[in-house]
């Protein structure tokens, strides 16, 4: 398993608060500026704060039961969860779209996990981050030995899992004002590009930049975009 690049970090329960763990957990999560990011910081805490926990992974998964990692601390994470189920299987994570967890005692001889056993991941905790209609994303906490969940772990997976899903909240906010941003000083360029070759005010340009828009259906944004790389062009 990778080293967590929280070592500083005491597992819990060895001695350590678990509101001072969370609060730890949850200033290091809104540290971060991105939502991949997050979810790379949320995996890697998860082995450190959940009791048993040696491997993690935030996943999607789809209405069909399509499975895409997101984020993992380590490789075997994105082959256990990469993919479809086998033809036929009713995979445990099924069981997310109705309840807001969902585990494995012992992957061998459970139908729905045993595909785990061949990885060597023997318990499984599941949480969901997020539910619509159409996907889920789920952030699963794994195991080389079997039973190794129990209710503390459960509990601080619950605690964490709310952490992580405002975490992740912020870094949309953020990543969507920034590009609000960038798109704002995008456009104003482009519309003083056209200012000086049209010889024609502000509020002409970008009269002129939306029509443009509206009539080659291409996203105001885009042909900003088109407008500036042509004039750095050589």
């Amino acid at each position: 398993m990778a080293a967590s690049r929280f070592s500083d970090l005491p597992r819990f329960p060895a001695g350590h608060d678990l509101a001072e763990a969370l609060t730890d957990a949850a200033r290091r999560l809104h540290e971060t500026s991105t939502t991949d990011s997050t979810l790379d910081t949320a995996v890697r805490l998860t082995v450190d704060l959940v009791p048993g926990a040696e491997h993690a992974g935030i996943s999607v998964i789809e209405r069909d039961n399509r499975r895409q990692t997101l984020a993992w601390t380590d490789e075997v994470v994105r082959t256990a969860e990469d993919g479809l189920p086998a033809p036929g299987k009713q995979p445990y994570w099924q069981r997310l779209w109705t309840a807001p967890v969902a585990g494995v005692e012992d992957s061998e001889g459970d139908e729905g996990a045993d595909d785990l056993s061949g990885l060597g991941l023997r318990s499984v905790l599941s949480l969901r981050l997020r539910a619509d209609r159409r996907r889920l994303t789920v952030l699963t906490a794994y195991a080389r030995k079997p039973r190794a969940f129990d209710e503390s772990a459960l509990r601080v997976g619950r605690l964490f899992t709310a952490h992580v899903g405002i975490a992740l909240d912020s870094a949309t906010v953020r990543e969507q004002l920034t590009e609000a941003m960038r798109t704002r000083d995008l456009i104003g360029q482009a519309t003083g590009i056209l200012m000086e070759r049209m010889d024609i005010d502000a509020a002409g340009a970008f009269d002129s930049l939306v029509r443009a828009s509206q009539r080659e259906n291409v996203k105001l944004r885009d042909l900003a975009r088109r407008i500036v790389d042509a004039q750095e062009a050589p």
